[in-house]
């Protein structure tokens, strides 16, 4: 069984999952899907941090496609607090992969974002109370079976809100693949070297082990056609 509470070592990876209490959705609409990206960038800091004083970049992120964007990522020089590998949310989840950075990185970064985002969605939807389901699940990645299949897992997991839990059995992996090419909310698409969040993710190493961006594609497809098997290889880190 994987570790809840991990003991965090830097330089080392770690699946997380952090879901809403009682299922509920943590993202309603676009907006706060755009909220939680943003999150997942500005609170990866070392520094303190007031998002309502990043409204005005907040917008310009929005529209970080630009190559003036790209060029401001490229020269990001914030003492960050985790390399996060993989990203996908989910309506009422979020996967991350980090790589830990700083002593307790990952455990202050969840908490800055969890607070963070909390106090965003209660302001905007008028409740009170916490909105993730206490604290974050975790476990190590350090295998290579699990750096083969995590990221795939992880980047189609979206496809549950098409076919739900259905088996991957007889379905069309080509229809699977135009969905999640027009998914936003993932790493997948800079993954595939569509720039979409590249400020976000860490990907070389990730690249490099699974060779590139061409091939992260075709290993895509694989994936799907052979998904019922291969999440079996890693059923003791899905954390579902």
């Amino acid at each position: 069984m994987p570790t809840i509470k991990p003991q965090f070592i830097e330089n080392e990876i770690y699946h997380i999952i952090i879901r809403g209490v009682d299922g509920r959705l943590i993202f309603v609409d676009e907006n706060d899907r755009w909220r939680g990206v943003f999150s997942v960038y500005e609170f990866n800091t070392t520094e303190s941090v007031t998002i309502r004083e990043k409204r005005k970049e907040r917008e310009k992120f929005k529209k970080q496609i630009t190559q003036s964007m790209i060029e401001a990522m490229q020269m990001d020089k914030r003492d960050k607090l985790v390399e996060v590998l993989v990203f996908a949310f989910m309506p009422n989840h979020i996967h991350l992969v980090l790589r830990q950075l700083k002593p307790d990185g990952i455990s202050i970064f969840m908490q800055k974002f969890n607070s963070g985002y909390t106090v965003y969605f209660n302001n905007k939807y008028e409740r009170v109370g916490s909105l993730f389901q206490g604290r974050f699940k975790a476990c190590l990645v350090n295998e290579d079976a699990h750096f083969l299949y995590l990221p795939f897992y992880i980047h189609t997991n979206p496809l549950d809100l098409i076919y739900g839990s259905s088996t991957s059995i007889n379905l069309d992996w080509r229809k699977q693949m135009d969905f999640l090419h027009n998914y936003r909310w993932s790493s997948y698409l800079d993954y595939i070297g569509n720039k979409n969040f590249p400020s976000i993710t860490s990907r070389n190493f990730l690249l490099e082990f699974l060779g590139g961006e061409k091939e992260y594609k075709k290993a895509t497809q694989n994936w799907l056609k052979e998904k019922d098997e291969n999440i079996g290889k890693i059923k003791e880190i899905i954390l579902e």
